[in-house]
């Protein structure tokens, strides 16, 4: 669960069933009382219908529980991190760094440092295009050493530079404005 609509679904399809909820937070719900299988079923078919699913095996969770760190540092910190980021996702997760990135490679198919740098990117993306920071701002906000390490890695991800990708934007929208 990534979004607000997320959690609102899965609180949503739990009280339907009668349970009460401690926390639902991105990827997992507390629950007070114990599951029925039928019950279990019954969540699992609720929520695929909302395009959610439902996970039982510990590997998909705990993978689960590495992108959603991931995703909140990405989206929703702007303090930097005080360690580096392997100590920062061993300490949130209480697991050896080196089992986190083992196990998310043989899943994923890419390693946590991908995963992480395509967020970035992304990120990068949405503030070049809200237009609100400059270059500079937006490299400090997203934890980069300096704006030339933000648009080396950004020129190797997407193949253009931030600036490209600024005039890219600007003049699509400039050509959408003279319909």
């Amino acid at each position: 669960m990534v979004c607000l609509r997320c959690k609102m679904v899965v609180k949503e399809e739990l009280s339907k069933l009668g349970y009460h909820y401690i926390s639902v937070e991105l990827g997992e719900a507390e629950l007070i009382e114990k599951i029925s299988i039928e019950h279990h079923e019954q969540l699992r078919i609720a929520l695929l219908k909302s395009g959610l699913e439902l996970m039982d095996d510990k590997k998909s969770i705990l993978i689960q529980k590495i992108k959603n760190v991931i995703i909140d540092l990405v989206h929703n910190s702007e303090e930097p991190l005080t360690v580096n980021f392997s100590e920062y996702l061993s300490q949130k997760l209480n697991y050896d760094y080196t089992y986190l990135a083992n196990l998310f490679s043989e899943v994923q198919g890419t390693t946590i440092e991908k995963f992480l740098i395509a967020h970035k990117i992304e990120r990068v993306k949405e503030l070049l295009v809200y237009n609100e920071f400059n270059l500079t701002e937006i490299a400090y906000r997203m934890h980069y050493s300096s704006v030339a390490h933000l648009s080396a890695q950004f020129k190797k991800v997407t193949g253009l530079t931030p600036s490209h990708f600024k005039q890219l934007k600007n003049k699509r929208r400039s050509m959408l404005d003279e319909i």
